[in-house]
């Protein structure tokens, strides 16, 4: 048996610390928040209840697995989520990727040409994604992984030649291939997911969208709840309110960490959280990690950081539901000088795109009866007018007011006579994530998604191990493109390595 501590109780940390006290070792893992989850969470305001960060996950067959090897799948209510593309051009609600190209074609059909050219190279990408289903090879160890490695190993060849040709290239960059720039396709294609991110993961984006998104019926926060209750009934310490201020060191290796005043030893230390934050903040001692490496992680860049609305509504789901038609709903409408480069626009959310999701629709006992929720969302430019009023509370308070006041004023174009239904609204900027989450600018998903700025020289890699022994990455930021299959895969990663 090994004492462990774990460091963060979102979706990596959580899965970790059932998994290794599963193994029967001695686990105790710290929060800094008054409830689990991080990301992967949820709270209530007023009766309505609103997601803290993720909405959807994908991968799901590696999520219900390790659910299955906790032996919580039967309890958690995962469903499927429809989505809905609307434009001045389109507006649909595709099955599949076919529906998709079939939609797009509708709404520009004298752009047919230009069309044909761009998803023939999409097409590629897709149909290689296609072929890699099941549980990521991470989750499992020895032969299994080896058996599970096998579609992937049968694909290398082609994965190797379109990786060549677009594994470097950014999403503006292909779009701009086939249209004017600032045109709406030009916006369309480069603008799926996060900003200039490779062409490889646009095909993946798009496949997930239609065959694999997937939330939690009573809100991310149930999940976990579950995986928090589970793991305490395993014989594992959740310390809540406990904000880890030091990773404690000795010949090199983590041997502890620092918490209100109290110094709790450990053969191993589990950071679940921000990678930044863990080597050039927590470690007692700086000359574990080398001068050229610290540079390194200082400047990488982080993903990008959203701005979200919560709007608690006056009106019925079924009325919310005529507006919407969906649950999720992805508007393409960005306006004239949009630049998500842009920190200094101060008119930037009069031009930007704003997804809407209603956790009500998919569950209506998530609000008030006869009531429902909303969330209105768009990823922002880093730092946006001065990092948010550079610590002035009295701008940052204007500036996200205005913010606020422009998404809201987007979504109405959806839903009319949604100003007049608003019971209960709030914002959260980037400077909020990071406040409650420790991820550095408020990064939503770990390290960029811009092929150009990678951390890890591999997109698809699993990193888990640090240059301080027994301290490993246990979270998302292990792998390039994080998000949840990221959490799960350094989890797992994480158990193996602790025998």
């Amino acid at each position: 048996m090994r004492k462990v501590i774990i460091i963060g109780s979102g979706i990596g940390g959580l899965i970790a610390g059932n998994l290794l006290a599963q193994k029967g070792h001695e686990v105790t893992m710290f929060e800094s928040h008054s409830t689990p989850g991080g990301y992967t969470a949820g709270f209530y305001r007023k009766g309505y209840y609103f997601e803290s960060g993720t909405l959807t996950f994908e991968a799901s067959s590696s999520v219900f697995k390790a659910m299955k090897d906790i032996g919580l799948l039967e309890k958690i209510d995962f469903t499927k989520i429809r989505v809905r593309f609307v434009s001045e051009h389109f507006d649909g609600s595709p099955d599949n990727y076919d529906d998709y190209k079939k939609m797009i074609y509708s709404g520009f059909p004298s752009d047919q040409e230009k069309l044909d050219k761009a998803f023939a190279e999409l097409n590629k990408i897709i149909d290689l994604m296609g072929n890699m289903n099941g549980p990521m090879p991470n989750l499992y160890s020895g032969f299994a992984m080896f058996k599970t490695m096998l579609p992937y190993i049968l694909s290398a060849p082609k994965y190797v030649k379109l990786s060549k040709q677009y594994g470097h290239m950014t999403s503006s960059e292909f779009a701009a291939r086939f249209f004017e720039k600032d045109s709406k396709l030009f916006h369309l294609f480069s603008g799926i997911s996060y900003p200039d991110m490779s062409p490889m993961l646009i095909g993946a984006a798009l496949l997930t969208i239609f065959t694999d998104l997937w939330t939690v019926k009573s809100g991310m926060q149930s999940w976990a709840d579950i995986l928090a209750k589970n793991f305490k009934k395993l014989g594992g310490d959740l310390k809540l309110k406990s904000y880890v201020d030091r990773i404690i060191t000795k010949d090199g290796a983590a041997v502890g960490v620092s918490c209100n005043n109290t110094v709790y030893q450990a053969d191993y230390v589990i950071s679940a959280g921000d990678y930044k934050k863990t080597l050039l903040q927590l470690l007692d001692n700086e000359s574990l990690i080398s001068q050229e490496f610290r540079e390194k992680i200082s400047s990488a860049a982080v993903s990008e950081g959203f701005f979200t609305v919560y709007l608690g509504l006056n009106m019925s789901n079924e009325e919310l539901g005529r507006y919407m038609k969906a649950p999720l709903v992805f508007p393409f409408d960005y306006k004239p000088g949009y630049d998500i480069y842009d920190s200094e626009d101060g008119e930037f959310f009069s031009k930007t795109s704003v997804s809407l999701y209603s956790p009500s629709m998919v569950n209506p006992g998530l609000a008030p009866a006869g009531k429902s929720s909303l969330m209105l969302q768009t990823i922002v430019p880093y730092h946006w007018m001065n990092n948010w009023g550079s610590g002035n509370k009295e701008l940052y308070n204007q500036l996200k007011e205005r913010a606020m006041e422009a998404v809201i004023d987007s979504a109405s174009r959806l839903i009319p006579g949604l100003k007049g239904c608003i019971e209960y609204k709030d914002a959260a900027t980037p400077l909020t994530y990071e406040r409650f989450t420790h991820n550095t600018d408020g990064a939503s998903s770990a390290w960029s998604w811009n092929p150009r700025k990678k951390f890890y020289k591999n997109t698809f890699s699993v990193n888990v191990e640090t240059p301080v022994k027994n301290l490993y990455i246990g979270s998302c930021w292990a792998a390039q493109i994080g998000g949840v299959p990221g959490a799960l895969a350094a989890a797992y990663q994480c158990a193996n390595k602790i025998k």
